[in-house]
């Protein structure tokens, strides 16, 4: 048994915005992915990741059933089995590990479940928000559910709050265009809760709430209409803005070895760095109008292509 593939995510724009009502812009990233599997595996991943299904299932057990209810039995019974999700999606790097098999776990057990063929109203696209917001919540303490939505449908999401969500096109790519989005290696695993947790204390301050709220959210919101337009120097003007603005105010998300390089980005044009999910290591994401000037400048680290402009 091999189950369908469910792919990474990327958060373009949005990270903690969203947690206080800030657009975002989420898009799946194909180069990872993962997928449930029944094949009598016994290497140490395989066993390591269903040792935590067997952990999971008695969660799910207990989830509202007015909100969603599984098939636990079969679910018990497949994982005493051997089932485990195997995935190429890097754990700790703000790609969507969790939400994948989130996506994955639905997508099998779930019953009366919403599927992507439907007319996906923004009524659906909430309520499955939700499932997987508490589906995904074993593995985060909180979580949006966004990753997992992302995954299960495979198609660009536009965030405008916390209540409005849709499904929506972004500009095609130009394979031959010299700007480019793109992932840097830190090489550094990052954990989630621990990084939500600085910005949930900070937030009790009321110069970062207004930080959040005049710069923040401002430019966030104004980088992901630039994106969706197509309007690529405003989006970069405002990138260059929001990378400033995270290296000011969000410092302890950026690994240290970084903050020099984040600060030459930002006073030589040639790419601005900013957080990939909650950061703490895992991926930073850049932003470039020429890619061979980033990629020479940043020569040492590793760095994957995620969109061309």
């Amino acid at each position: 048994m091999k189950g369908p593939l469910f792919y990474s995510k990327i958060l373009l724009f949005g990270e903690y915005g969203i947690i206080k009502d800030s657009k975002g812009l989420s898009i799946p990233y194909n180069f990872y992915n993962g997928a449930l599997k029944m094949d009598g595996n016994t290497n140490e991943n395989a066993l390591k990741s269903n040792s935590n299904l067997k952990n999971y299932v008695s969660y799910l057990s207990e989830i509202n059933p007015d909100l969603v209810v599984f098939d636990i039995q079969k679910l018990q019974e497949d994982v005493s089995n051997g089932m485990y999700f195997d995935s190429s999606i890097p754990q700790g790097y703000g790609v969507g590990s969790s939400g994948a098999l989130v996506a994955a776990i639905y997508d099998k057990y779930a019953f009366d479940k919403i599927t992507v063929l439907e007319n996906l109203t923004r009524e659906k696209l909430l309520q499955l928000k939700s499932i997987f917001s508490e589906m995904e919540s074993f593995f985060h303490g909180k979580s949006s559910g966004l990753d997992p939505l992302n995954s299960y449908l495979s198609i660009p999401i536009l965030i405008n709050s916390k209540d409005n969500i849709e499904a929506t096109g972004i500009p095609s790519q130009k394979s031959d265009g010299k700007g480019a989005v793109f992932l840097l290696d830190s090489g550094i695993i990052g954990e989630t809760a621990p990084m939500v947790s600085i910005f949930m204390e900070n937030m009790k301050q009321e110069g970062f709430r207004k930080m959040l709220k005049d710069q923040f959210i401002k430019y966030t919101d104004a980088c992901v209409d630039d994106f969706l337009q197509g309007d690529m120097s405003s989006l970069f003007s405002n990138t260059k803005k929001l990378s400033k603005v995270v290296l000011n105010h969000f410092k302890p998300m950026i690994p240290k070895q970084f903050h020099e390089l984040w600060k030459k980005g930002l006073e030589s044009n040639e790419y601005y760095l900013k957080l990939c999910g909650s950061g703490g290591g895992g991926y930073i994401l850049g932003f470039t109008e020429d890619f061979s000037k980033a990629q020479k400048a940043l020569k040492d680290y590793k760095l994957e292509v995620v969109y061309n402009f």
